[in-house]
């Protein structure tokens, strides 16, 4: 681990914060707020691949435990890891990792511009979006003691705005890639 490194795991740990600015949105039916915060999992993991991806959003989570109010509105402190968002939010650094490590796989320099596109919105569905859900929806179930279909069902509604971070996560990370030929090798 370098100087270059460390700037970079900082940088994008400060990019989930600044995500955390924009106001989460409330649905009735389930205590989980949609935020962008979660395009910043996918966005760490694509840009920085698997190892400082997860190394930028353990940074957060540690800025988060001390109490910081940097989660979006205003949120910080051990509680809100024994809420019903906890799941998500410590989902956050194995859903980076596994983005990281798709987008390792799947994307590489000189390969057309189409597969570098798929590469990195797979590496988004499945790791920011399949995996969060894995981990995130059964601890909501936990904490709050709603059946776990009912949570399942409920976390639909947050499918078309996780789509649309994927994609957005996608272009910024093609554009990065191309655009930003010094960033070390995903890692």
């Amino acid at each position: 681990m370098n100087t270059r490194d460390l700037v970079l795991i900082s940088l994008f740990a400060a990019i989930v914060v600044v995500l955390g600015l924009i106001p989460p949105i409330t649905l009735g039916f389930i205590p989980v707020p949609i935020t962008a915060q979660s395009m910043g999992v996918m966005l760490a993991g694509c840009i920085l691949g698997a190892k400082r991806g997860a190394l930028a959003l353990l940074l957060f989570l540690l800025l988060v435990a001390i109490g910081l109010p940097v989660l979006s509105g205003g949120r910080g402190g051990l509680a809100v890891f024994a809420g019903p968002s906890g799941g998500f939010i410590l989902g956050w650094v194995v859903a980076t990792f596994v983005t990281g490590l798709i987008a390792q796989r799947f994307v590489r320099e000189g390969q057309a511009e189409l597969g570098q596109f798929v590469g990195f919105f797979l590496a988004s569905v499945v790791g920011g979006i399949v995996v969060l859900y894995a981990i995130g929806m059964p601890w909501v179930s936990a904490v709050t003691g709603t059946p776990f279909l009912t949570v399942a069902t409920g976390s639909l509604a947050f499918l078309p705005g996780d789509l649309l971070k994927a994609a957005i996560a996608t272009l910024a990370a093609r554009a990065v890639f191309a655009g930003y030929p010094l960033l070390p090798v995903r890692a």
